[in-house]
């Protein structure tokens, strides 16, 4: 029964996350429900599903201890909103943004939906600067533009969680080869599914970063919903500090493969029939409402650039995680096995990496004038001293030339010289002759 105008006791199932509710009226897709206990506790929902008088609502919390007819469900005819302000930033918070950090919770300027706007095509700005991370394999090579969106594919056991939180505390606006005053870059921090060991290590790893910053963090054992909102409530922030506030912003998100999965649990329970590998079948338009809000606008003087981090289930790149994120962003950042193994940090494989936007942020006035033509170089000869090492293992390295062998020495050289960098940080000056040099070595030229 009604037991006011926006009060309802009629919740008929409940499976997990998922009440279903009759002869509700008046409803809207996405509003947000308070869901009242019978002894008290409160937690809130969002419509997902109307068929006719049912309505399907997403708890977000735990719904052990609901109770069917002696619990209420309340419509407060409003969407889910991130409370927006530049009190924000240097803070930590849950995936619901509720404080983390045991510091009061700041009064909004203004609230704002999580689902966002889309950018209108014909508004987009064109990338033009770059952003120096400090890692030579990623601003030398697959360099990151203001308002990409450039993934880093990594596989279980490999040292992701480190190079992010190099990232984290390297990342700065670069332009004419140094980086601008720290105030007009900031980043936003998504973490998705942490274990308490990966927590400690972020928050150790935040108190280093000199960057303004807010930190969005959801735990394993946290409710799965809330792992669906984080990048959400993550992106609205990073687009209020960009397009309202004028600043440049990095958001890093990790693990976009905790996500997925908390997406097909979701989907599971509603029983929805299951895509490939069991996702569900809108997994490609979900991460496209993600991926599709970084970018500039023209007019607007800031800019939000994405860095989301998916590890690669079975270290398979054509996994429906990893596949649909390349359809939908511009480029890859691919971790390797093999060069872990050799104890390169970060073990970043250069060859099937890729920035599909580097030229339009490197050059003359950005980075060096012959930036593209070094990079090219440098691909150019490791990648031949890559061929020659499976020739090596067939006819020895005494049956190659002595070109050839120079070329072999040249692919050692190049991996432990310029990708392996033991957590040193490097400006885009410094890599880019760590380059030259290197090419001076064997005679080579640019």
């Amino acid at each position: 029964m009604r037991l006011s105008e926006h009060s309802y006791n009629t919740i008929c199932t409940i499976q997990g996350p998922l009440l279903y509710l009759d002869n509700i009226l008046d409803v809207r897709m996405g509003e947000i429900v308070e869901i009242r206990f019978h002894s008290g506790q409160v937690l809130e929902g969002e419509v997902l599903k109307i068929e006719g008088d049912t309505v399907l609502v997403q708890v977000f919390g735990e719904s052990r201890g609901l109770e069917l007819r002696r619990s209420r469900v309340v419509f407060t005819d409003s969407l889910k909103q991130a409370p927006l302000s530049t009190d924000m930033l240097n803070r930590i918070f849950s995936g619901s943004f509720q404080p983390r950090d045991e510091l009061p919770m700041y009064i909004p300027e203004q609230w704002a939906p999580i689902t966002g706007k889309p950018i209108n095509p014909a508004a987009r700005g064109c990338p033009e600067e770059f952003i120096e991370t400090g890692i030579s394999a990623i601003d030398g090579l697959n360099t990151l533009v203001k308002g990409q969106k450039l993934p880093i594919f990594s596989c279980a056991g490999l040292p992701a969680k480190e190079l992010v939180g190099d990232i984290l505390r390297q990342a700065r606006s670069g332009q004419n080869g140094t980086a601008e005053k720290t105030g007009q870059f900031q980043v936003v921090f998504v973490a998705l599914g942490l274990t308490h060991h990966e927590y400690n290590y972020y928050l150790q790893t935040l108190q280093a970063v000199r960057t303004p910053f807010l930190a969005l963090i959801n735990l394993a054992e946290d409710p799965v919903v809330e792992r669906l909102m984080a990048p959400r409530f993550g992106l609205t922030a990073a687009e209020y500090l960009a397009f309202e506030k004028g600043y440049d912003v990095l958001v890093v998100i990790t693990d976009m493969t905790n996500y997925c999965d908390a997406l097909r649990e979701v989907a599971t329970a509603r029983e929805e029939l299951p895509g490939r590998r069991g996702y569900p079948g809108y997994l490609y338009s979900d991460l496209a409402s993600l991926y599709e809000r970084a970018g500039r606008i023209q007019g607007c003087k800031g800019s939000v650039t994405m860095l989301p981090v998916v590890t690669m289930p079975e270290d398979d790149i054509t996994h429906p995680i990893p596949d649909l994120t390349g359809y939908i962003t511009e480029g890859q950042i691919v971790l390797d096995r093999d060069m872990h193994q050799k104890g390169i940090l970060p073990p970043i494989d250069v060859l099937p990496c890729l920035s599909r936007l580097m030229n339009r942020g490197i050059g003359e006035g950005r980075t060096a004038s012959n930036h593209s033509k070094l990079a090219n170089a440098l691909y150019r000869h490791y990648a031949r001293g890559r061929e020659l090492r499976r020739l090596e293992t067939i006819v020895g390295r005494e049956g190659l030339d002595e070109g050839d062998r120079k070329m072999l020495d040249l692919a050692d050289d190049f991996e432990h010289r310029f990708i392996h960098q033991a957590n040193r940080r490097r400006d885009i000056g410094q890599t880019l002759e760590q380059g030259r040099s290197l090419l001076r070595r064997y005679d080579l030229e640019i």
